[in-house]
C-alpha cells in the first residue's frame, strides 16, 4: 500500500534542512537526521510531463505518510506525483553505510546507495538488485499511463 504524500510537512522540512533542487537524495538524508521516526527511501517517482519516463529519486517515510524534501523543487502538486519505493534504510543503518562507504570510497558520493550485487539492468543504467528493478518496472508503467492520458486529453 502506498502512503500518502504530506505536502505541508514536505515543505516545512524542505525549508528546515534546506534543500536543494537537484540533490534528492542528500536532502533524503539530512531529512532523515532532522526527523524523529523517519525511515529513509530509494526509489522512482512517475509523474506526467518530461522526462516522460520514471526518475531516480530519495526521500523519507514516516509511520503514515511519505515526506519528500525535493517537492518544492519539483514543480508539481502533490497528486501528481507517484513514488515507488525501491529501498528503505533505517537512519541508524543509513549511517553505518555512509560511514562505511566513505572509508573504503572516500572519492566517490556515497548516495544513492544500491545494496549488494548481483546488480539489474533498468532502462540502460546498472544499478541495484531486484527490488530496483521492480520498482522501475512499476513506476515505467505509472509514467506511461500518466503520459498517455496527457496525450489524449491534447
Amino acid at each position: 500500500m502506498n502512503k500518502p504524500l504530506d505536502e505541508a510537512l514536505s515543505v516545512e522540512i524542505a525549508q528546515r534542512i534546506k534543500s536543494k533542487a537537484k540533490t534528492p537524495f542528500d536532502n533524503a538524508y539530512k531529512a532523515a537526521l532532522a526527523t524523529e521516526g523517519a525511515i529513509y527511501v530509494q526509489g522512482f517517482l512517475a509523474f506526467a510531463g518530461k522526462p516522460y519516463k520514471p526518475i531516480e529519486h530519495g526521500w523519507i517515510e514516516l509511520e503514515n505518510s511519505i515526506v519528500d524534501p525535493t517537492l518544492p523543487h519539483l514543480n508539481k502538486n502533490a497528486q501528481e506525483v507517484w513514488y515507488f519505493t525501491a529501498q528503505r534504510l533505517t537512519v541508524k543503518k543509513l549511517k553505518a553505510i555512509l560511514e562505511e562507504s566513505k572509508e573504503d570510497y572516500p572519492e566517490d558520493d556515497p548516495l544513492p546507495i544500491y545494496g549488494d550485487p548481483p546488480y539489474e539492468y533498468y532502462g540502460d543504467v546498472m544499478l541495484g538488485g531486484k527490488d530496483y528493478l521492480e520498482a522501475y518496472k512499476e513506476a515505467e508503467a505509472k509514467s506511461r499511463e500518466l503520459n498517455q492520458k496527457n496525450a489524449e486529453k491534447n
